[in-house]
């Protein structure tokens, strides 16, 4: 299962292209509100119904990612559910997916000591990680990060590589006319 949380003020392109391209890949993955409610609006007033409640999460989990926005990232830092469940996915070597800001939950949970990562510029600092780098998604260990907005897309095909396989990603990015590099 994959697990996509959802906080008050999560950024909806970055949240919804995960879901849209990786339920078209095939693979389980559920909308998770950590809010409470499963109705949760982005950073841009949009709103969102998740499929499930945090309370509703069932481990282990194949993939846990997190969309970046403001004050979406903050939100899903102040939820210590969330991150003891982050902090058992890393410790078991399960994959963990983070975009734009939301990288600096890793950062501060402690995950990107010595690894090479990536953020919307200014999210996480270069003393946080190993090696910072400016590409659109960077795969360090069982880490995945990712930019912002812009890199949405690549980051999805990234996880489906991940979740499936490479000519899936590839098949998935031609239905959707995206020229991957």
């Amino acid at each position: 299962m994959v697990y996509v949380f959802f906080a008050e003020g999560f950024e909806e392109v970055e949240a919804l292209t995960a879901v849209d391209l990786i339920r078209r890949s095939g693979a389980d993955l559920k909308t998770v509100s950590v809010m409470g409610t499963r109705k949760v609006k982005g950073s841009h007033d949009i709103p969102i119904e998740t499929d499930l409640l945090f309370e509703e999460v069932c481990m282990p989990a194949q993939m846990l990612v997190l969309p970046g926005g403001m004050p979406g990232t903050k939100n899903l830092k102040a939820h210590e559910g969330l991150c003891r469940l982050l902090e058992e996915q890393y410790m078991a070597g399960g994959w963990l997916a983070a975009i734009c800001a939301a990288p600096s939950v890793f950062a501060e949970l402690g995950f990107l000591k010595g690894k090479k990562a990536t953020s919307y510029p200014g999210a996480v600092a270069e003393e946080d990680c190993g090696e910072y780098l400016e590409k659109e998604v960077v795969m360090d260990g069982n880490l995945i990060t990712s930019r912002g907005v812009g890199t949405a897309i690549p980051f999805a095909l990234k996880l489906i590589e991940l979740l499936k396989d490479k000519d899936t990603a590839d098949r998935i990015a031609s239905s959707i006319i995206y020229r991957r590099n």
